[in-house]
């Protein structure tokens, strides 16, 4: 697609777009109190002096950043941080994580009209884009006002890279607009250059700087005494077919250490009754955290089907799987890939198990392996006998923790290059607005 169709599509295609955007809200995919930033209205007023603007695809981005904003708050005080996110989840967690005075908005749909209504009323002195997530005409608009755009912690990966290859034309003309692509790795800087960013640096992982996830205490030690000593393991961030696999993995298990208990939390937490019926199909006992169902002696499955509390399960879980690695094909026909963050469980000293997809995470998935943290697994008979090997071994389970833990720290000081190649960012002179070429176009959504 030619950046210039895109652009008179989603222009075209504004009325469309409304209606895709209302039939989310009604799904409760949208946030029907703050629905108008979508539309680029807001009713917050604009600081007073130099805005930073900080655009974060979704919950895993915008956590990654919080320790970048408070960097920016110290280092340079005089300027006001604005974030946006997409979707209701993110921005549940930024009301709760995002240090104040920081301001939090959805990103507007990507449609000029829209994109122009966010930029004239924050009219931002520098745009950070976090990871990988390009909207055209977020990025044209922005660079039509001057705005300096950089890429922080940017991530391509491979499928994303071949994806993007073949439309080399208009990733070129986005990827012309960034003043500078701060990669995560090695790998992604070589990919960013390979599609035409002409300055990319590699200063590290943003990840490695973020706090461990936190954890109530009350409900830690609660947890803890309901599990008491039973043998566990967690299967975190799982996707859908996942579950029935631990489930199977579980009997396996109990067949050796009858206590055995598997705690399983769903990427998505609605899914929890569907995980519970499912896994209760298997002639699983099954406890839900939504429901406030209690640990005995019989449960087998404890579904966390909440919020913002892997940080208390990594906590409880010294073996940990992690989910969207199976590619297992879904009822619907997806295929889950990829996998999660697995810094945040090596901070809180996890041995770590993959399976064959973490091409989200290549870099850091192979750096933990080589460290002994964490193994790899192809299959259900695989992740099975990785959690018996490490139960059965507690010396080698506790060796891989440590590993794990080594490696989330090896990178602490990742924040200190970030902000160095950042600070001349913060210290030019204000731009004059100039024109773009394509200003006056279309508009639409593209993902690296």
């Amino acid at each position: 697609m030619k950046l210039s169709f895109y652009r008179m599509a989603t222009t075209l295609g504004g009325p469309l777009i409304r209606l895709y955007l209302n039939r989310r809200l009604k799904h409760g995919k949208e946030d029907p109190l703050r629905f108008n930033e979508r539309l680029g209205i807001t009713s917050i007023p604009r600081p007073n002096g130099q805005v930073v603007w900080m655009h974060a695809a979704s919950v895993g981005e915008a956590l990654s950043v919080l320790p970048l904003v408070e960097r920016i708050f110290k280092a340079f005080p005089d300027w006001s941080v604005l974030i946006t996110t997409g979707t209701v989840t993110s921005a549940r967690i930024m009301a709760e994580r995002l240090p104040a005075p920081a301001i939090h908005q959805y990103v507007p749909a990507d449609t000029s009209r829209y994109v122009r209504r966010f930029l004239e009323h924050w009219r931002p002195d520098l745009a950070l884009w976090v990871e990988s997530e390009f909207w055209p005409n977020l990025v044209i608009e922005t660079r039509a006002r001057a705005v300096p755009m950089v890429v922080v912690n940017g991530r391509m990966s491979k499928s994303s890279y071949s994806g993007w290859q073949k439309r080399r034309a208009m990733i070129g003309r986005i990827l012309a607009a960034f003043k500078l692509v701060l990669a995560q790795s090695d790998t992604d800087g070589a990919r960013f250059e390979g599609l035409g960013a002409k300055a990319v640096q590699v200063p590290g992982n943003l990840k490695f700087a973020s706090l461990p996830l936190p954890a109530d205490e009350s409900a830690l030690a609660e947890l803890s005494t309901s599990i008491g000593e039973r043998p566990r393991w967690l299967a975190a961030s799982t996707h859908a077919g996942e579950e029935a696999v631990c489930g199977r993995v579980h009997q396996a298990l109990k067949a050796k250490w009858p206590q055995v208990l598997s705690i399983i939390v769903p990427r998505h937490p609605d899914r929890g009754a569907i995980v519970a019926a499912e896994l209760t199909d298997q002639g699983l006992c099954v406890r839900r955290r939504s429901l406030n169902e209690p640990i005995d002696d019989t449960t087998d499955i404890y579904i966390a089907d909440t919020m913002g509390e892997l940080g208390l399960f990594y906590r409880l879980c010294e073996i940990v799987f992690i989910g969207k690695t199976l590619s297992i094909v879904s009822a619907d026909g997806k295929i889950a890939g990829g996998g999660q963050n697995p810094i945040e469980p090596a901070m809180l000293s996890s041995a770590l198990i993959f399976g064959k997809d973490m091409s989200n995470f290549e870099d850091i998935s192979c750096t933990l392996a080589k460290a002994g943290a964490a193994r790899w697994v192809a299959d259900e008979s695989e992740l099975a006998a990785a959690v018996e090997t490490f139960m059965n071994d507690p010396h080698l389970c506790q060796q891989a923790a440590t590993a794990a833990l080594t490696t989330a720290r090896s990178e602490a000081d990742v924040l200190d290059r970030i902000i160095m190649a950042l600070a001349p960012f913060f210290t030019r002179t204000p731009p004059t607005p100039q024109q773009d070429g394509d200003k006056q176009g279309g508009s639409s959504h593209a993902r690296a």
